[in-house]
């Protein structure tokens, strides 16, 4: 097997949200950030201190990492051109530093850094790969997402999880749009949903969620994933219908939601920058909902709404 091309950009911590994005334009998957600007706050958060490796705890804070991954049928020189351009136009400051490393490589090597981790009150995520963990009373989750976005540790995941375990009893069905890892949708089945129906546009997150329902013991009819672009391949109404995506597609989604939202139901809607709030806040008004709760951690706002 041919080897692969790791790209690695080091920018200012401030700057890490824009450089993420930006290298996320390269390539939609293999992709890691190590941002270390709230490591010890989060670390307290999770009640936990030893489940932070030492040697990640003296990382320094003012940096932040972006790793991306070209496989060998791609041109890793393009990629860095335009990272460059990009960079450069954003007045980003940047290192780029190209290697060659193993598939095997970049597909473990974040997975040290990912540890059991509390959410909320009621549910603890819990990478396949550690053997060891405490639930103390919490629902379970474990998880391998692979290469599918979702692992539970980004602001915008665990807010909306947050959210989600609100709404999440028996009873109670779920839409999960843009399912990535699909944590978001086996996790509302933990805590008590009837069912849950997951749709993503790319292949391998479908297949990575799927496979996330069964190792947590859910499989059709309870939990179904499918491949579509937003609602194309949904029917059926909904309790919860949630969205951890951008913030343009859940303008877009803003339009048909209601077709599916049960008229006491909540959509929960993650991913959106401090800059876009007024943007989505208005497409939410202007489709016949309200925001009923607005959540914040480090930039990243999650919404409660429902319908007027």
């Amino acid at each position: 097997m041919a080897d692969w091309t790791e790209i690695s950009i080091a920018v200012n911590a401030d700057d890490i949200d824009k450089a993420g994005d930006i290298a996320q334009m390269v390539i939609p998957y293999g992709i890691y950030i190590e941002d270390y600007r709230n490591l010890e706050e989060e670390a307290m958060e999770i009640s936990g201190i030893d489940l932070i490796d030492e040697d990640l705890l003296a990382k320094d804070r003012t940096k932040g990492f972006v790793h991306i991954y070209i496989s060998p049928e791609e041109n890793p020189d393009e990629a860095i051109s335009f990272l460059k351009e990009r960079y450069s136009a954003e007045s980003i400051e940047f290192e780029i530093v190209k290697k060659i490393c193993k598939n095997a490589d970049w597909e473990n090597n974040w997975k040290k850094y990912f540890k059991p981790m509390p959410v909320g009150k009621r549910l603890l995520i819990h990478p396949v790969w550690e053997e060891k963990y405490e639930a103390d009373g919490r629902a379970v989750i474990h998880l391998e997402p692979g290469l599918a976005f979702g692992s539970g540790t980004h602001d915008t995941t665990r807010l909306c999880l947050e959210a989600i375990e609100k709404y999440a009893y028996p009873g109670k069905k779920m839409l999960d749009v843009g399912c990535g890892s699909g944590i978001l949708s086996v996790s509302a089945l933990l805590l008590g949903a009837d069912s849950a129906f997951g749709v993503d546009v790319d292949a391998l997150a479908v297949k990575t969620a799927a496979e996330n329902g069964r190792i947590n013991g859910f499989d059709e009819p309870e939990y179904k994933v499918v491949k579509g672009s937003l609602t194309d391949n949904v029917t059926g109404k909904y309790d919860i219908i949630a969205a951890n995506i951008v913030a343009d597609i859940v303008i877009k989604l803003c339009g048909d939601v209601l077709d599916y939202l049960n008229d006491d139901g909540v959509f929960i809607i993650s991913g959106i920058i401090l800059p876009r709030e007024n943007d989505v806040v208005e497409a939410v008004v202007n489709n016949g909902m309200k925001v009923i709760e607005r959540h914040e951690s480090n930039g990243w706002l999650c919404f409660e709404v429902k319908r007027v």
